[in-house]
């Protein structure tokens, strides 16, 4: 015996291994070519889809075709969104809603009624274009500015016209924008420590405020005169009350940030 396997020596044990090898590989060519021709079969190098897998292009050391234009089209929300242009219609409605209610003096029950619809198609696009741009991620830098601006423009609109016209006392005008410029500003400087976020309470005083001030933008008589004057006196109180739970809230905000970067320069430190 020379000790050299048959199958190195070509004997007749290395042909049989060698056919037995070409018929492994040529099953393996008509799996591979079956796998291919049928529908929704995954491929080595292409997902399910046909397209090229994530996994096999990072292994190639390059990024997925089909990653790179997801990735674009969740993070460039565009600008021209319904959210955005809900906004957008608030903004424009404001020297609208002006104009109505000045007109003619500003005491004609017809324009007041076409103020109170400018004023109430605002109030109902605020309920939605929020809640649109968080739910189909559609939050744009233009939305962040252009929103609260535009709650704040046409709710102060309306009350500086109502106090204008002698329907609303300027103190009640003066405490409701107060508080709310107020606050928005208590957010900005805030913010680097956390976001203080919109509590129930603040979600009822905005619709309390929209009630009671679209209740005055008509020319009510009786005892619907009477009901505004009680439901302005609840939106005042939910005003007052809420702006002082966000203060407390932007204290602790600021007490425990501020606690926290102490404990972390401290473990720097060390």
């Amino acid at each position: 015996m020379t000790g050299v396997p048959a199958s190195a020596a070509g004997g007749p044990s290395g042909a049989q291994g060698a056919r037995g090898t070409a018929a492994a590989a040529d099953g393996v060519a008509s799996e591979v070519s079956a796998s291919a021709s049928a529908p929704g079969a995954a491929v080595p190098g292409r997902s399910a889809s046909g397209g090229e897998s994530a996994a096999d292009a990072t292994a190639e050391g390059r990024p997925a075709r089909g990653g790179k234009i997801t990735a674009a089209a969740v993070n460039q929300a565009s600008v021209w969104n319904v959210a955005n242009l809900l906004t957008m219609l608030r903004l424009v409605l404001v020297p609208g809603f002006v104009a109505l209610m000045l007109a003619d003096g500003g005491y004609d029950p017809a324009w007041r009624s076409l103020a109170w619809a400018a004023f109430a198609i605002a109030m109902i696009t605020d309920l939605f274009d929020g809640h649109l741009a968080r739910t189909y991620n559609l939050v744009t830098d233009f939305g962040k500015i252009a929103d609260p601006i535009a709650d704040k423009a046409i709710m102060g609109a309306a009350l500086i016209c109502l106090s204008s016209l002698g329907d609303l006392p300027w103190w009640v005008t003066i405490v409701i924008l107060g508080r709310e410029l107020g606050i928005t500003l208590m957010r900005f400087l805030v913010i680097r420590y956390g976001v203080i976020p919109a509590s129930r309470g603040g979600k009822l005083k905005t619709l309390t405020q929209g009630v009671a001030v679209g209740m005055y933008v008509l020319a009510l008589t009786g005892w619907l005169a009477s009901l505004r004057f009680w439901v302005m006196a609840a939106a005042v109180v939910l005003t007052v009350a809420t702006g002082l739970d966000y203060v407390r809230q932007a204290i602790v905000l600021r007490r425990q940030g501020i606690a926290e970067r102490a404990a972390a320069l401290e473990e720097t430190e060390a």
